[in-house]
């Protein structure tokens, strides 16, 4: 798994390593039990502060995402699957979010927009 930083995101490193992290255990790309770089190696690998990491781990832990064994170190966390689906539907309505705002802006009406998502829902797998 890759973790790609921006410097130019108007978004803080820690928030940016904590939502790549975030999406790959919902998107279960990274399974329930997988070992996370340490903190050290992860600082090193992103060539950001041991204090950037910390943070996003700490944050990342808060919320469930991973547990921490002392000597051992941070692994991903059996994900339920309500938890899972709340987490993909937050990124959905924020697409959407996007998408409506996008489409008021060159005038398309809410039945247009209806239409072209029932179109798209149709033919996506």
């Amino acid at each position: 798994m890759q973790i790609i930083i921006s410097n130019r995101s108007k978004q803080p490193i820690y928030e940016q390593i904590y939502t790549q992290f975030k999406d790959h255990i919902l998107a279960n790309r990274l399974k329930a039990g997988h070992h996370l770089p340490s903190m050290r190696q992860l600082a090193k690998e992103l060539n950001v502060s041991l204090i950037t990491t910390k943070r996003a781990y700490e944050e990342l832990e808060k919320n469930g995402f991973i547990y921490s064994v002392v000597g051992k170190g941070s692994f991903v966390s059996d994900q339920n699957n309500e938890m899972i689906k709340e987490g993909k539907m937050k990124a959905i309505e924020e697409q959407l979010v996007t998408a409506i705002k996008n489409s008021k802006e060159i005038g398309v009406t809410l039945t247009e927009l209806k239409e072209l998502l029932t179109i798209l829902y149709r033919e996506v797998e």
